[in-house]
């Protein structure tokens, strides 16, 4: 097969065009260093608050933690102010990320009706100034994350891509829903399609992507050229190395076992209390081991169970004693 895939981004090469989607409470610093080591391409952080970095918020600093190991790694602002996001923008430039990434794309309400996030989407013009003037504050390749559109009678992610591009972006992502869809329904594909086939800038295609194929068969049908992954990959880094590997050798690995998935989890709960002590790792982790045992045997009964787990010791009795 050859590596013959690459995903340029302003002057950086990406070798493997397969990106961890930014996800807020799953795309922290250890569960993005365990995609990066299963092959991901590039690393997307949890979505940050521009507004609440201006306020110097604390849980916004803790947001912002990268490991050298993961380079390279995308930082996420959201906002809905030109000023705002662009100061931020020239405030945060000296951290290790490689590329600035502005959100249009969540759907979550309490984001929505303060006008950010996808809620954007219905503003053209703002969507035009916040990209430009976030372009001049800094110096590294802004990219930007959209959806089909705002709910179906707005379905204007092409105007919205090239709006986009003329701002001087160096590449959109686009998430296949509208809002209003959430993460219901099936995403639609065609609207990649029809975005990569309207700009010159790189294209990076997201929704409905949970296995090697169906990431081959979104670059055939869109084009695009680079896929984003968010919840396929919970519970599931091993995603990126099945794609790494398809790519190399035209073989995809096999599925792990039992004994490898609870090594997984073992492995993030102790980089969880590294970075975020035992009681706050811990608490985390409950979800995950929910997404990393799902269609286990005996995963019910675990998942009742996790929910009482506080310490590692705990976690990791319970996991030797369910997952035989």
């Amino acid at each position: 097969m050859g590596d013959r895939r690459e995903l340029k981004i302003g002057d950086l090469t990406i070798r493997h065009p397969y990106v961890l989607a930014p996800m807020a409470g799953v795309t922290d610093l250890p569960f993005r260093l365990l995609c990066k080591e299963q092959g991901a391409g590039l690393l997307c952080m949890e979505m940050v608050s521009a507004k609440a970095l201006q306020y110097k918020n604390k849980n916004t600093k803790a947001l912002l933690s990268i490991h050298p190991e993961e380079y390279p790694v995308s930082l996420q602002l959201f906002g809905s102010e030109p000023d705002v996001i662009s100061e931020q923008a020239k405030a945060l430039e000296e951290l290790p990320f490689q590329i600035l990434d502005i959100n249009m794309g969540c759907p979550v309400p309490k984001v929505v009706k303060n006008g950010e996030g996808s809620a954007l989407m219905k503003q053209p013009r703002l969507v035009h100034e916040i990209v430009s003037r976030t372009v001049k504050a800094t110096r590294k390749p802004v990219t930007v994350k959209i959806r089909k559109g705002f709910d179906d009678t707005c379905v204007n992610a092409v105007e919205i891509a090239r709006i986009i591009e003329d701002a001087g972006a160096a590449a959109v992502a686009v998430h296949g829903r509208t809002r209003e869809q959430y993460y219901s329904g099936k995403a639609d594909w065609d609207i990649i399609r029809q975005v990569k086939e309207a700009v010159r800038i790189p294209v990076i295609g997201n929704g409905d992507v949970t296995c090697v194929q169906d990431a081959l068969h979104m670059m055939e049908q869109t084009g695009c050229d680079g896929v984003m992954i968010g919840r396929g990959a919970r519970g599931n880094p091993w995603i990126f190395r099945e794609l790494k590997c398809y790519d190399e050798t035209g073989r995809i690995p096999p599925r792990p076992e039992i004994g490898e998935i609870r090594e997984m989890m073992l492995r993030h709960a102790r980089l969880q209390v590294k970075y975020k002590g035992e009681y706050s790792g811990i608490r985390e982790m409950r979800g995950h081991v929910s997404w990393y045992t799902r269609g286990l045997r005996g995963s019910a009964r675990l998942r009742e169970e996790i929910n009482k787990v506080e310490t590692y010791q705990e976690l990791e009795e319970l996991l030797q004693e369910k997952l035989m």
